[in-house]
């Protein structure tokens, strides 16, 4: 027989009135505001019945048996913040998850107070489990919607100025499968979020290719952004560093084909720039050269498929988020999907290369954010199945730091509770 899922707020209202988990309680006697307990699992006092509510969530749910699967508290944490986040009746009144005596979080009904709400129906599937009535409460569904990252103002790009000085090596909790405590009451910051900090600049990978050639290659960082311009080096006055593509007679033999890329060069104007604002990586074109621009792998363009987009002059255009790249990270390392893209690929001033060779258009250039980049050959260095390794984050001038690939997908979730930063 089937065993019946319920909704999460008529089994959360239960489990208020019942009173029986540690810091899950009402408020207020019209049962409208409660708090949830909402402790960070490397505080040295965490203790697992700080984590009831997720557990328990996790079991109601059907997402986790004990004795037979894996305790996952930071997806037990993040299913249960995803499904109250999307449900309307409920608001966040309250963030008190870093206080350091009490973390908790307070949300409250917009409604008057507690409704009646309904049992669900549940009906058997084919395979003899029981299906809730309401969609949207599917794990999976749970799991691609729960990032709810936000643009922030565009203050520049990011940093990689480097992890903690010192952070000791992890060691799992048993019981949790998170890591041990640290020293003092505080969780150590998360070294990923060195990464992606939205304060600081980003460090990006440029390479210039004309006719296949690689004429050009450059790492910068850039506070506000990046322009791609011609030789001239274009409009000094705009934002964002520029950076100057070659001339292509120093390269290239055929004086035809130097002509036609030096009219696409001369065409750039102002340049294309380039530059991160809160989740995403946003294009803009300051010149009447016609850019197209697609994802692909680090060594060639997807040739064969449509561009992605074309980059748009008169307004900024999205090029990258990095919402489904963390989401396909974190699946990469559980062995259940493909490696993340994180390179940008920009054709100039002709069409984008479908079905024919990239390499014969006049200007290609391939920008990588080497964060994203870096992220990724940890993953694949620790084994995108096997969680018994370890992987080193040496990025930038930072310092080493060994990690499990257990670890390193904790941190990875954490990125994914705290993806307001």
């Amino acid at each position: 027989m089937g065993t019946q899922k319920p909704r999460i707020l008529p089994w959360l209202v239960s489990q208020l009135d019942g009173g029986q988990l540690e810091g899950v309680a009402w408020l207020d006697q019209s049962r409208k505001r409660f708090r949830i307990p909402w402790k960070h699992g490397l505080r040295q006092d965490a203790q697992q019945e700080d984590f009831g509510i997720f557990q328990a969530w996790a079991e109601a749910s059907g997402a986790y048996t004990p004795g037979k699967d894996k305790p996952d508290l930071p997806t037990w944490k993040r299913n249960f913040r995803s499904a109250l986040n999307r449900k309307e009746v409920l608001r966040l009144a309250e963030d008190r998850s870093k206080d350091p005596h009490d973390p908790h979080k307070i949300y409250e009904f917009v409604t008057s107070g507690v409704e009646d709400f309904p049992e669900p129906d549940t009906s058997p599937d084919t395979d003899g489990r029981c299906s809730i009535s309401d969609p949207q409460e599917d794990i999976l569904e749970e799991l691609l919607n729960d990032m709810a990252l936000v643009p922030t103002p565009r203050e520049g790009c990011l940093s990689l100025a480097g992890t903690p000085e010192h952070l000791p090596q992890l060691s799992l909790s048993p019981n949790l499968d998170i890591p041990a405590p640290y020293p003092n009451s505080e969780p150590p910051e998360n070294p990923l979020k060195q990464l992606l900090v939205p304060k600081e600049e980003w460090e990006f990978e440029v390479t210039a290719f004309y006719r296949g050639r690689q004429v050009f290659q450059q790492t910068v960082f850039c506070p506000k952004g990046l322009r791609l311009v011609g030789s001239e080096a274009g409009d000094r006055t705009l934002p964002g560093q520029p950076i100057p593509l070659p001339d292509p007679g120093v390269f290239l033999t055929d004086g035809g084909v130097v002509g036609y890329v030096r009219r696409v060069l001369s065409s750039l104007g102002g340049g294309l720039a380039l530059w991160r604002a809160g989740q995403w990586l946003w294009a803009q074109r300051l010149g009447h050269c016609h850019t197209y621009w697609a994802m692909g792998e680090e060594l060639l363009p997807d040739s064969g498929h449509r561009h992605d987009g074309e980059v748009p002059k008169d307004k900024e255009g999205s090029v990258f988020d990095l919402r489904p790249f963390v989401t396909d990270m974190i699946a990469f390392i559980e062995g259940s999907g493909r490696s993340p893209r994180y390179t940008l690929w920009f054709c100039m001033g002709e069409s984008w290369p479908q079905d024919q060779p990239w390499t014969k258009k006049l200007v290609m250039v391939k920008v990588i954010p080497t964060c994203l980049r870096a992220l990724l050959e940890m993953a694949r260095s620790g084994g995108a199945s096997s969680l018994g390794n370890t992987v080193d984050l040496h990025i930038s001038n930072s310092q080493p730091l060994t990690l499990t690939s257990d670890q390193y997908k904790a941190y990875l979730q954490d990125l994914v509770e705290d993806m307001d930063f």
